[in-house]
């Protein structure tokens, strides 16, 4: 595998449109406010109108996707957890009691879980989708984490996924014990970042145990140095769960469908998806900055501007959902709020201009003496 010519990725249309991008900015800035007083909600607005190729936002089925896999690094001792907990916090999502169906319940989002490549077997849920692709990755630093073939079918899986929900808004998560791992070398490899500086805390670590982490991962890093392009790097040193959501993306942007990204894990199946089809940028909302360490560079990367910040490092898709009320505010307030003309508000007055006319030129030798208008000299 040498390039994405060996794999087939969806088209994606380009969100530029200069006609359209005017009348949305017209629209915002007739609102009755100041030029740019609402700030970041006003390029929203003018990204979302984009997407939707319309100045009239409107939402419709969202949906939240969870995307769950074992890694092979774990057993590196790089996270605080064992391995179990992936399983057993897919269970607790499917009884409904995790951070993600709290928020995905509050906001009216339809959550679906998907096994990617959990390690042990899950039982049949109307909420989980069977889409394993092996019981977890290999060890990254003793070989490849899967085979090209098995990254062109996550990649395929995810897609796969998407066309099968309704809606045009989705919320991407994830779940899987060590997988800040593989989001931190993918983020090494494609941005050209030192793994050191990349490299976080996951569930936790001591200084002593991430400073292991930093020597696990620069390990795997230097054993697979030869794959560089955006394919061979991800079967190298990532995720089934990061596969996949790369491809939902994918195919999300493909559809026009507005695309939710959440933390750190999230954000490296962008970093994926981008690097794969650099379209795809148009249509992700970079919902908020993690805690953790190589999210900042990876937003930075990407040239993204979270919405919030909230100091979070939970994953599940927990960040992508707190941002909703963001989006639904700025597809309202281009909406409903008056413009200028309608609520018949004066505009920004215009500075006063000083116009002197003057029809001919004074006399030679004339002389003139100021004072006030209408005054004594």
């Amino acid at each position: 595998m040498t390039d994405n010519q060996t794999f087939l990725l969806p088209a994606i249309e380009s969100t530029a449109d200069a006609a359209l991008a005017a009348r949305l900015q017209h629209r915002i800035d007739q609102k009755t406010k100041p030029l740019g007083a609402l700030g970041q909600l006003e390029a929203l607005a003018l990204q979302l109108g984009l997407i939707q190729r319309s100045e009239a936002i409107s939402f419709h089925a969202p949906q939240m996707v969870v995307f769950a896999a074992d890694h092979g690094i774990a057993s590196e001792g790089v996270s605080a957890f064992p391995q179990a907990v992936t399983v057993q916090m897919v269970g607790n999502m499917l009884a409904g009691g995790a951070a993600i169906n709290v928020f995905a319940r509050q906001h009216g989002f339809a959550l679906q879980v998907v096994d990617a490549g959990v390690a042990d077997d899950l039982a049949d849920h109307p909420q989980l989708q069977q889409r394993k692709i092996a019981p977890g990755t290999q060890n990254i630093c003793e070989g490849p984490a899967m085979s090209p073939a098995q990254a062109r079918a996550a990649l395929q899986a995810g897609m796969d996924v998407m066309q099968g929900l309704p809606g045009n808004v989705v919320a991407f998560g994830e779940m899987g014990i060590a997988n800040t791992s593989p989001a931190a070398l993918l983020l090494a490899r494609l941005a050209g970042l030192p793994v050191d500086n990349v490299v976080g805390r996951g569930t936790g670590l001591d200084d002593a145990q991430l400073a292991h982490k930093q020597a696990v991962l620069q390990r795997a890093l230097a054993r697979h140095a030869e794959m560089r392009e955006p394919l061979a790097a991800l079967a190298a040193l990532g995720g089934f769960e990061i596969a996949m959501m790369a491809g939902a993306m994918l195919q999300a942007a493909s559809e026009r469908r507005v695309v939710l990204v959440d933390g750190f894990i999230a954000g490296a199946a962008a970093l994926v998806a981008r690097a794969l089809v650099p379209q795809v940028r148009d249509y992700l909302v970079f919902c908020h900055r993690s805690a953790e360490r190589g999210h900042q560079l990876l937003l930075a990367h990407l040239q993204a501007t979270p919405l919030l910040d909230l100091d979070m490092r939970l994953g599940e898709g927990t960040g992508a959902l707190l941002a909703w009320p963001l989006l639904q505010s700025a597809a309202l307030f281009m909406a409903e709020m008056a413009s200028f003309d309608s609520a018949g508000v004066s505009g920004k007055a215009e500075a006063p201009t000083l116009v002197t006319a003057c029809t001919s030129l004074p006399p030679e030798g004339a002389h003139f003496a100021l004072g006030r208008p209408g005054g004594e000299t």
